[in-house]
Order: C-alpha cells, then sequence, then structure tokens
C-alpha cells in the first residue's frame, strides 16, 4: 500500500484546553482543515492523519500498553491467544485490532457507530477485523443483536474510548454483556474518570463492578495516554479484568 502523505499540523499550544475541546489546524496540497479532535468522522476520512496526530506527534501509547497487559494475562491464566475471540469497541480504523493481531487473537470483531471509521478500517487495515459492525450498542437491531451473540465473544476490548460521550457507560455495559462468562475485559479510562468527583458516571458503574463482583481484575496499570496540545501528560488507567457475571440491568443509563 501506499504510504499516506503527510500532513503539515499546527497545535494552539498556547490556550488551555480539556481534552475534549482540543483541536488542530492540518494542511496538505493547499487544504486546510481545523478539526476537533473527537470529530472523528472527519479524521477518518484523511488517510494516514489519525495516526500522524494522535501517534507520531501527540505519542498515543494506549493500543500498545493494552496488548502488553492483556498478553501478560493470557500468559499468567495459561490462555492461547489464538483461543481469544475479541470484541473490539470503539474500534475506530483498526489501531487496537492491529495490536490484537499481533498478539495473536483468533477472532477479532468491530463494532464502531461511526460509519466513517469502518471505511477507515477496511481502508487502512484490511483484513485485521474478521467483522465490523456499525451500530449503536444500546439500540441494537434484532439482526445486529443477533449477529454479536453469534460470536460467542470471551473477550473484549476497548481503548482511550470511555467517559466523554463515545462510549457512555450505557454502551460499554451492553457490550460488556455480549461477553460469555468468565472472559476477558480489556479497557482504558481517563484517570479523572475514576475519582470521586467524575461525572460520567463510570466511576461509580467500576465500584460496583468490583464490590458486587461482575469483575476480578487481573492487571491495572496507570499510564501516560497521550501529550495534550501542550504537551502535558494525560494519564490513563489500564484494567485487564475477568469477567464473573453480566452488569445487572440500571446499572448504567
Amino acid at each position: 500500500m501506499r504510504a499516506p502523505r503527510r500532513w503539515e499540523i499546527s497545535l494552539p499550544a498556547d490556550l488551555v484546553l480539556d481534552q475534549d475541546e482540543e483541536w488542530c489546524d492540518a494542511r496538505l496540497d493547499g487544504e486546510h482543515i481545523r478539526i476537533r479532535f473527537h470529530d472523528y468522522h472527519v479524521i477518518y476520512e484523511h488517510p494516514g492523519l489519525y495516526e500522524q496526530l494522535f501517534y507520531d506527534l501527540l505519542r498515543c501509547t494506549s493500543p500498545r500498553v493494552v496488548r502488553r497487559l492483556l498478553g501478560r494475562a493470557v500468559a499468567e491464566q495459561g490462555i492461547d491467544p489464538a483461543e481469544l475471540r475479541v470484541l473490539d469497541v470503539g474500534a475506530g480504523n483498526g489501531m487496537v485490532g492491529e495490536e490484537l493481531r499481533t498478539l495473536g487473537a483468533g477472532t477479532v470483531y468491530g463494532v464502531d457507530i461511526i460509519e466513517e471509521a469502518a471505511r477507515a478500517a477496511a481502508r487502512d487495515r484490511p483484513g485485521v477485523y474478521d467483522g465490523y459492525l456499525v451500530a449503536d450498542l444500546t439500540a441494537l437491531t434484532p439482526d445486529q443483536r443477533e449477529e454479536l451473540a453469534a460470536r460467542r465473544f470471551n473477550a473484549m476490548t476497548t481503548v482511550a474510548a470511555l467517559g466523554f460521550g463515545d462510549i457512555p457507560p450505557a454502551a460499554f455495559t451492553a457490550a460488556f454483556n455480549l461477553v460469555e462468562a468468565s472472559g476477558l475485559i480489556a479497557f482504558t479510562i481517563k484517570e479523572d474518570f475514576v475519582t470521586d468527583h467524575d461525572t460520567t458516571g463510570f466511576s461509580s458503574l467500576i465500584r460496583r463492578m468490583l464490590a458486587e463482583e461482575v469483575i476480578s481484575v487481573i492487571a491495572e496499570e496507570h499510564y501516560r495516554h497521550r501529550l495534550s496540545v501542550r504537551g502535558d501528560p494525560l494519564y490513563y488507567v489500564a484494567y485487564v479484568a475477568r469477567k464473573l457475571r453480566d452488569i445487572p440491568t440500571g446499572w448504567a443509563t
């Protein structure tokens, strides 16, 4: 495949912005676009822009961190990675799916709410996913639910997608409950969203999942997710957990 052309990217380093407010200016061959970082549908339409912005410039590490933690967990649990049937939630253009293939996962299935993400994954990483569904996990059609249930997932990943409205607690719950009991759940979340001051609903959900034995944590790591537009580190927490049972209806709304 031909390497994507490189964009000229300018960051507003003189502004103090919350993570979900960050943006950049990008230029290529006379084309200029101003992009809010969470406008993924715009970013995915431009080959190579997502990788150049988040991985080359802002040094995102989350997919590699999750692959490393999940790899350690399957080794310690005596699981053959080829036996993993992974539901990659918020799959985007396949960065995490590619890491799962590197790990040796036997089946990787992507789901994302954005049509542009599915197109980007097919364009940039053909063959990484065994299937890719564009759907709202909180409003699955009967056919979509049947398609996902038929895959008998025994693992789930969701990386750098929780807590900003991209994947709310209700969507996380719906995906979690598609995984078989005793399956592995690997996810990352911004450190602010697991504190007492969290307003997203994830902190209380995770605490309740632990207290009422819905999951058992196998591995946990506090790490630098990426840099902000000002060059400051943004810290996340990564978890790998064993699923013990479904999240009861009503816990996440």
